[in-house]
């Protein structure tokens, strides 16, 4: 019985630290907003798209780069930002700008 017992506490120990040792796209995603907020100087809005690639992650993020009144006349802009296997930030360039209130034309 202390055989199975110490198999069980084994197995969810390295479960435990696999979980640890790969984040989810959730945790992914947050430090790369705070990542691009921190060289950027302005507030991650949103994530609008996210892919794993083979060198890490790929994903676009709403970026507010001008605040004004009312919001719908604010600016924004696209960020495709790019991160390495480890998660950080490798690379990012704005693709897009556009005020909040304005469809997009496609």
């Amino acid at each position: 019985m202390a055989d199975s017992a110490d198999s069980t506490e084994n197995d969810n120990q390295e479960n435990d630290r696999s979980a640890q040792a790969t984040p989810g796209p959730t945790a992914v995603l947050r430090k790369a907003c705070a990542q691009l907020s921190e060289l950027t100087g302005q507030q991650a809005e949103s994530v609008t798209s996210f892919v794993r690639t083979e060198d890490g992650w790929s994903l676009e993020v709403e970026v507010v780069e001008l605040e004004r009144v009312p919001s719908t006349a604010s600016l924004l802009a696209t960020y495709e930002v790019s991160l390495d296997r480890d998660h950080e930030l490798s690379g990012y360039r704005r693709v897009r700008r556009y005020e909040r209130g304005r469809a997009d034309p496609r």
